[in-house]
């Protein structure tokens, strides 16, 4: 029989942690969008007033933000928004390339006519919100395409690898959205990955997303000149 304090107890921890996830959710997409910017501090009593909560989950979304390299924490100093480390990404694209490799030539392999349509609606999505300069919503019908692919591969905790090792890339990517053009060339890639999966050409298929992911980070030494304070 279950004492009614054990099941206090864990009720009161499990609505910690949920709050703890939603805190370390909505602070993770703020930092990657840049809504918070590398060197801004992150003070655990105004996030705790924000969400209406005890310091306690807020610390533990930080402790974990910072497991994922995403805040600093100085004891002595307080918590800041990382800067993206520059010596990182290029080992996150060769590890991103390896992995993505994979899944699209199996998604060539095997994809059927209902996989095909869900890439069609993803890339119409993506249409519309480059046409309106909708950065934000064009990003995250970037990341639903990529997805897409790792499950028509049968294989959908490849992406979730793959979103854990792309997450500086996915900073650094940010900064190169609003060049003009930039939108309406990540389609154009898309598509082409999709014709290459839609033809059952391995090869192509390949070859598409290698060339795309390539391109992904065009050139981080002049992100780093544009932007020196968002760079470590």
């Amino acid at each position: 029989m279950r004492h009614q304090g054990s099941d206090r107890s864990n009720e009161i921890k499990l609505r910690r942690v949920t709050t703890a996830a939603v805190i370390y959710q909505r602070l993770h997409a703020a930092i990657v969008s840049f809504e918070l910017k590398p060197g801004m501090p992150l003070q655990e009593k105004r996030i705790a007033e924000e969400f209406g909560v005890s310091r306690t989950p807020v610390r533990e979304a930080l402790l974990r933000l910072a497991e994922m390299g995403l805040v600093e924490i100085f004891p002595q100093s307080g918590t800041f928004v990382s800067p993206i480390p520059l010596s990182a990404i290029p080992e996150a694209v060769v590890i991103r390339k390896s992995l993505e490799r994979t899944t699209v030539e199996r998604a060539a392999q095997i994809a059927t006519a209902e996989d095909l349509d869900r890439l069609d609606r993803i890339i119409a999505r993506q249409r519309a919100h480059a046409a309106l300069g909708e950065a934000s919503r064009f990003y995250e019908e970037d990341e639903a395409f990529h997805g897409a692919i790792s499950a028509i591969a049968g294989y959908p905790g490849i992406w979730t690898l793959v979103k854990t090792v792309k997450l500086q890339i996915d900073r650094a990517r940010r900064l190169t959205l609003p060049v003009p053009g930039r939108m309406t060339t990540v389609v154009d890639e898309h598509v082409a990955i999709r014709d290459a999966i839609a033809a059952h050409d391995v090869d192509r298929a390949s070859a598409a997303m290698m060339r795309h992911l390539g391109a992904v980070i065009p050139d981080v030494e002049a992100l780093r000149q544009h932007h020196p304070d968002h760079f470590a």
